[in-house]
C-alpha cells in the first residue's frame, strides 16, 4: 500500500501560513531536502485552496507546483470546484473512501500538500502515514495551526532528522496507527 506522506513547512509555534495567509517566511535559499523528497512521489493530494495558490504559483514558474518538483499525478479535493485547469483528477464525492483506493494502486508514495481541512479530515482517518516536517525558526504568533485539537493522541516514531545551518530543522516521523 502506499504512503500518505503530509509535508509542509511550519512555524516554530505550529503555524503554516501567517495572519493574512501570508507563506513569505518560508525559506526558499535552498533545497532543504525536496529533491530526495520528490524522488518518492509521484502523485499529490490537495485541497481547493492550495491548488488554487499552488495553480497561481506554477503560472509563474514552467508549471511547477513547488520548485523543482517533476511531474506527478494531482488529485484536487474540492466539493466546490467544477472542473480543473490541468490534468489533475477532481474529487468532489466520498473524499475519504477515494483516497483509499488510491492508496490501494501501484505507485509510489502521495504527498498530502495542504489544505488544513483536507490534512485535519485525512489524520482523523488514519490515512496520514508519514510526517515531513520543515520548522522554520520564526514564531508567527498567528495565522492557520498544522493541526487542529484532536480527542486523542498520535504516538510518532523519529524517522529523520536534518539540521541546516539557516536554523530550518527537518524532522520526518512514522505515524504509529494502533
Amino acid at each position: 500500500m502506499r504512503k500518505v506522506i503530509l509535508g509542509l513547512a511550519v512555524s516554530l509555534d505550529g503555524y503554516i501560513e501567517g495572519p493574512n495567509g501570508e507563506y513569505d517566511w518560508c525559506f526558499t535559499d535552498q533545497d532543504y531536502g525536496l529533491n530526495e523528497f520528490f524522488s518518492r512521489i509521484d502523485a499529490v493530494f490537495i485541497g481547493r485552496k492550495s491548488y488554487e495558490v499552488a495553480q497561481a504559483y506554477a503560472k509563474e514558474n514552467d508549471g511547477q507546483l513547488a520548485p523543482g518538483m517533476p511531474p506527478v499525478k494531482t488529485y484536487v479535493f474540492s466539493t466546490t470546484l467544477k472542473s480543473l485547469k490541468d490534468s489533475a483528477v477532481l474529487v468532489s464525492h466520498n473524499a475519504i473512501d477515494e483516497a483509499r483506493k488510491i492508496k490501494t494502486q501501484p505507485g509510489k508514495a502521495i504527498w498530502l500538500y495542504g489544505g488544513a481541512s483536507l490534512t485535519d479530515a485525512f489524520m482523523q482517518e488514519g490515512l496520514v502515514d508519514e510526517l515531513w516536517l520543515s520548522v522554520h525558526p520564526i514564531l508567527l504568533g498567528g495565522g492557520k495551526l498544522l493541526f487542529r485539537p484532536r480527542d486523542n493522541r498520535t504516538r510518532l516514531t523519529l524517522l529523520e532528522n536534518k539540521t541546516y545551518e539557516t536554523g530550518l530543522v527537518s524532522l520526518r516521523y512514522q505515524i504509529d496507527h494502533v
